[in-house]
């Protein structure tokens, strides 16, 4: 709001010391993260104290995992904070007519809902099981049903993926080999190195266009020729299985106190990188990599994402005084997924969500293991000592700080090496 205030004192030949500064993307930029750090630190002890006074604080089962019960009451549903941390300097400062930021809002705000829902439901799960003297157990029937939560993310996969498939404002320059034959609107000429170099504007995503340069995953091509037509329908059924499972590695990550926050600040930096990247043409050029038009923009975004989850890790940060819960875990690992797949790097998810995965993969072999064994010996046996793996090393008695900082410097070494394929490809 204050990007387009701005512009509109511009246009009426009103000028303010510094106003300027506002038509520069990296200076939005860098005061969006401390806008959001400092929303994030500033009013996040005051949603504490509420949500405290509440009495809106964590059930905790017994595990036998240590300092376990020292986490009880711990005030959950936090994620409030990183989504008004996001949301505000991005409406303040992004150009709210680009639909990357109209999308990325989107998505923030439906999942930011679902798991608002989902918390509150457990929440009150609670205060009946006590109200009426039960011992209420987390794991009961309680919260949004997973169905429910699969739906919410499908019905977001649906709307970033057509989206990206047919809004005539999503478009992507590719280096053309050659002079084409026809110069209008679809084609661009730059001066790059000395020489002329020639750009041709196509749909995402990428259908196959000869003599073009072709730097992402190429969706058609997993079809039979004659299903071409139908790439849109592969191409949401993705988005919808990506949303959907990094969403859902976020929230299984989120069982250490400031794992998935540190985790999720780290990708944010690399997306971060990406969309300036690709957005910025003579970066993009150098790099041999798409140029996508206005997403230099999604990087004000990004940075609220950062300066947001850094905020939040002040007080997430062991011993945790207030937890994210699904609130702020579903909706953090939506926006990742949803970005990564803007920017065109679905293939590098595996690598640089490695932690989300990982934790992911674990639950299911455990899972799945334990119900084979059950069949076939008729008894359940486990890979692991307890699921997700960071749950295992606490039983191997690693102290929950350390599994922590070694899961971000796990972290750290996958996000530099989705960095180093930029110029490996």
């Amino acid at each position: 709001m204050l990007y387009h205030l701005f512009k509109w004192f511009e246009s009426q030949d009103i000028v303010f010391p510094g106003s300027a500064l506002f038509n520069f993307v990296t200076f939005r930029v860098l005061l969006a993260m401390l806008l959001a750090l400092a929303i994030s630190m500033l009013f996040g002890r005051k949603v504490i104290h509420f949500l405290r006074n509440k009495q809106i604080g964590e059930s905790v089962r017994d595990l036998g995992l240590a300092g376990e019960k020292s986490k009880k009451g711990t005030p959950t549903m936090g994620g409030l904070i990183i989504i008004l941390a996001i949301l505000i300097p991005t409406l303040l400062l992004a150009n709210l007519n680009k639909v990357y930021i109209r999308l990325m809002l989107v998505s923030t705000v439906w999942l930011g809902i679902i798991g608002f829902v989902d918390d509150y439901l457990k929440l009150r799960a609670k205060r009946l099981a006590q109200q009426a003297g039960g011992a209420y157990k987390k794991g009961d029937k309680d919260g949004l049903a997973g169905w429910f939560k699969i739906l919410g993310q499908v019905g977001l996969g649906v709307i970033v993926g057509a989206t990206l498939y047919f809004n005539s404002n999503v478009t992507i320059w590719r280096e053309y080999i050659g002079k084409p034959a026809v110069n209008d609107s679809t084609v661009m000429a730059k001066e790059v190195g000395g020489r002329t170099k020639y750009y041709v504007i196509t749909k995402e995503p990428l259908t196959t266009i000869p003599f073009v340069k072709n730097h992402e995953f190429n969706y058609s091509k997993l079809l039979p020729a004659s299903w071409r037509e139908y790439t849109w329908i592969l191409y949401i059924l993705i988005v919808i299985f990506i949303i959907t499972a990094v969403s859902n590695g976020s929230n299984i990550t989120d069982g250490l106190d400031g794992l998935a926050t540190g985790t999720s600040a780290l990708i944010g930096v690399l997306l971060g990188i990406f969309a300036y990247a690709s957005g910025n043409f003579f970066f993009a050029d150098y790099l041999n990599i798409m140029y996508i038009p206005n997403l230099a923009e999604l990087s004000i975004f990004i940075a609220a994402m950062i300066g947001a989850c850094i905020g939040f890790l002040w007080f997430n940060s062991y011993p945790a005084q207030v937890f994210m819960g699904d609130t702020g875990s579903l909706t953090l690992g939506g926006i990742i997924a949803a970005i990564a797949i803007i920017v065109h790097k679905e293939l590098l998810i595996p690598i640089f969500c490695g932690v989300f995965l990982v934790e992911n993969v674990s639950v299911m072999l455990q899972v799945g293991y334990f119900k084979y064994t059950k069949r076939k010996y008729g008894e359940g046996r486990r890979i692991f000592l307890m699921s997700p793996l960071h749950h295992h090393y606490q039983k191997l008695g690693y102290h929950e700080s350390k599994i922590v900082t070694r899961f971000w410097i796990v972290t750290v070494l996958l996000v530099l090496l989705s960095i180093a394929t930029l110029k490996l490809r």
